[in-house]
């Protein structure tokens, strides 16, 4: 059954994408807050005392096996966001709590370099932004994102990013290095080109013209570049998938991919009101589409469907989607990512020396 808000949404909070904290479904115990004001939710970071920062799956929905996150909730604020519901098993709420509580991996190049160091690691492509954005607003102060690439960097491993933010322009000289090894590429998510749309479903992310100046700048300096038109919402940004394809091409980018709106678990009560917050004219519309293509419900769970979806409509975005591709150029596959070049440097010797016989 599908997990229901009262009729009347809560009030908009300025610079959120939420309106509040639904109860968390794992936990017996809720706390009623007075109703937020447009100033009241300010960000909080807590430490994030995990021992290890390479997290594995064995999707067949997924693109990699391995992933890094340095952080966990994602002050962006998308609306839509998938990753919402991993917050919950953190004892917090999937609403505003996921774009305000942020956990934060400060030792996660250390722990990195630990791990690439272990003769049991095999080398292989990580992803970074898996699950949150590795270069939500946070990363600019923190440097987090910055100094787990220039492990990868002096390890030779390969890295694939998604972003929503400029900010990863910052990093061009390291990522520059890995390409320069076949060994580094990045994914630019763009939702919308109409700025008033993102600012609504995606509150801090950068603007749209700014992520395909970054694109451009990246790719300038001969890092591979993705766009990724994701999530495609049905009756809201559909109809900018050729415009998005196209001014992608024009800045650099070589490879396309897309996924349609889909609505785990609680993301999905949370999407609604947020269509009556925000579109109500057109918030029957958009459900009734993504019910379309996820056989008469907000979310599909199966292997093979949840990133695809079904269905007519489902279909004419996919024709919709190849056919600008291969008009405007872009390739439907994806930059090959090289371990060739992988080293393990020399381990310093217990004396502060170098070890001849090591890395």
């Amino acid at each position: 059954m599908e997990e229901r808000h009262p009729s009347t949404p809560p009030p908009s909070v300025r610079g959120r994408g939420a309106a509040d904290n639904p109860t968390n479904r794992f936990e017996t115990i809720s706390v009623e807050l007075e109703e937020p004001g447009p100033e009241t939710v300010p960000t909080v970071f807590l430490r994030d005392a995990s021992r290890s920062v390479l997290s594995r799956n064995d999707s067949p929905d997924v693109g990699f096996s391995v992933s890094l996150n340095p952080y966990r909730g994602c002050e962006h604020g998308c609306i839509y966001c998938y990753a919402r519901p991993t917050h919950e098993y953190l004892g917090f709420s999937p609403g505003l709590d996921f774009e305000s509580r942020i956990l934060v991996k400060e030792d996660a190049p250390e722990l990195l370099r630990k791990e690439l160091m272990s003769p049991r690691y095999k080398p292989e492509a990580i992803a970074m932004s898996g699950v949150t954005d590795c270069y939500q607003p946070a990363e600019r102060r923190l440097r987090i994102t910055r100094r787990c690439l220039e492990v990868l960097a002096e390890f030779r491993n390969p890295v694939a990013i998604i972003t929503k933010n400029a900010l990863v322009r910052r990093d061009t000289d390291v990522l520059a290095e890995l390409a320069a090894h076949d060994a580094a590429m990045v994914g630019f998510s763009i939702t919308s080109l109409d700025p008033e749309i993102t600012r609504r479903m995606e509150p801090r992310t950068s603007h749209p013209r700014e992520r395909l100046e970054a694109l451009a700048e990246v790719s300038s300096r001969g890092v591979p570049c993705a766009v990724l038109v994701s999530p495609v919402v049905p009756g809201l940004t559909d109809h900018e998938m050729p415009g998005i394809l196209a001014a992608a091409k024009e800045a650099g980018a070589t490879v396309a991919h897309f996924i349609p709106l889909r609505l785990p678990g609680p993301v999905a009560g949370l999407f609604e009101e947020w269509l009556e917050r925000q579109f109500p004219d057109r918030k029957e519309k958009v459900l009734n589409r993504v019910r379309g293509m996820r056989g008469g419900r907000l979310n599909d769970p199966r292997f093979g469907n949840r990133m695809r979806g079904e269905g007519i409509f489902a279909d004419q975005l996919r024709a919709l989607f190849h056919t600008t591709c291969r008009k405007v150029g872009l390739d439907t596959g994806g930059p090959e990512l090289s371990t060739a070049a992988f080293r393990r440097p020399a381990a310093p010797r217990a004396d502060g020396q170098l070890s001849l016989f090591d890395g």
